[in-house]
């Protein structure tokens, strides 16, 4: 159970990775949200935690203190 548990916990953690780092760098690049989609469908849910961190993002966002970076195609 313990190893379910931290692979839970890494997963978890993955997705508040990425939410600070595009908040460091003031941009939701199409990467970021990317890996933040396929971490919370490999997961299935969303912990109360990782919704506020990404709460915070689209609060930035729509502050206008973080931007989204379209894809150069």
């Amino acid at each position: 159970m313990y190893g379910v548990l931290r692979l839970t916990m890494q997963a978890t953690h993955a997705i508040r990775q990425l939410v600070e780092k595009a908040l460091y760098i003031k941009q939701l690049t199409p990467d970021i949200e990317n890996e933040i989609n396929y971490e919370l469908t490999r997961l299935g849910y969303i912990s109360d935690i990782d919704y506020e961190a990404l709460e915070l993002l689209m609060d930035e966002m729509d502050a206008g203190r973080v931007q989204l970076v379209s894809s150069r195609r």
